[in-house]
């Protein structure tokens, strides 16, 4: 499982709600595995632990207003992205795949768990309960960001050495830098416009945003992996855990993974850790569909 070659996927396009979405699909057999991406980054983020699974279909979603996906005009809300999980569920027949979300991407799925048969929420954006309704993130920092670039070679050469890029594989920094840059004129911008991006992290604790009334409903297995560096009280720290600590308690049937010592960017850092957890859910399914077949 762990070793092995991907061939490239393939490119398709789904309409929700008016707004193209990129979706990357390497075709395999079922049940499938669905990716969902954090604020700021794009499908092919999880390239890395993709390649890890070959012969199983793998499907990874560019949300809107980032990869190759249409772009919309701030404000951002959370209740828009689980509607694109959604539609390609709907539209490349996934029904009954595994739901993997990393921070966003794990909101979203929770929010589009009648989707899935299991979810694996790597360090999910969801707060203690009482957080939201309250006053947002000052995302400021994000709209000075640098949007343009020589190339994505360029952009790799920059990071490399820089926080918090300069802790994760390599191999995961290219593919960030390779398809989080779109063309434009005689170089290229950021994928993910900034504005798009602090507008989603402005917004994230808005009362509309919270799921809680809907988790004790998810009824399918739920892993929550969470991260050990915790967040201060008025400090942006991006590397820091935004799960509520007690959030696979709220799920009927969650299970907590508690990463000592290990920052918020799971996927790019050990994507390792993260394969073996859906290779768990994997067989511990696969048993499952097993013992309910005997007589």
């Amino acid at each position: 499982m762990i070793n092995g070659k991907v061939d490239s996927p393939d490119l398709k396009t789904v309409t929700a709600d008016g707004m193209e979405l990129a979706v990357w699909e390497w075709p395999g057999e079922a049940p499938a595995l669905l990716f969902a991406h954090a604020t700021g980054l794009h499908g092919r983020c999880w390239d890395r632990i993709v390649r890890m699974f070959p012969g199983r279909r793998c499907v990874a979603v560019d949300f809107r207003g980032h990869g190759r996906s249409a772009k919309p005009a701030p404000p951002c809300h959370w209740t828009a992205f689980h509607r694109d999980l959604e539609a390609v569920v709907e539209r490349l027949g996934l029904e009954g795949a595994m739901g993997i979300g990393h921070s966003m991407g794990g909101h979203s799925v929770v929010a589009a768990a009648r989707c899935f048969a299991a979810l694996l929420l790597v360090d999910p954006t969801i707060f203690p309960e009482g957080s939201y309704g309250g006053t947002g993130f000052d995302a400021s920092f994000i709209r000075r960001r640098r949007n343009r670039w020589k190339s994505p070679e360029e952009m790799f050469e920059r990071f490399r050495d820089r926080a918090p890029f300069a802790s994760w594989q390599p191999e995961v920094l290219r593919d960030y830098c390779e398809f989080g840059l779109a063309p434009d004129g005689g170089g290229f911008v950021l994928a993910c416009p900034p504005e798009v991006e602090a507008s989603i992290y402005e917004h994230s604790r808005e009362r509309e945003a919270s799921l809680y009334a809907a988790i004790p409903y998810v009824t399918q297995p739920v892993t929550v992996m969470r991260a050990g560096v915790e967040p201060v009280p008025g400090v942006f720290n991006l590397a820091a855990s935004p799960t509520a600590p007690d959030l696979a308690r709220k799920f009927p049937h969650g299970r907590d993974v508690f990463l000592s010592g290990r920052n918020h960017f799971i996927p790019m850092e050990w994507p390792e850790l993260v394969a073996e957890e859906i290779a768990r859910i994997i067989s511990d399914r696969t048993r499952q569909r097993g013992e309910s077949a005997r007589p």
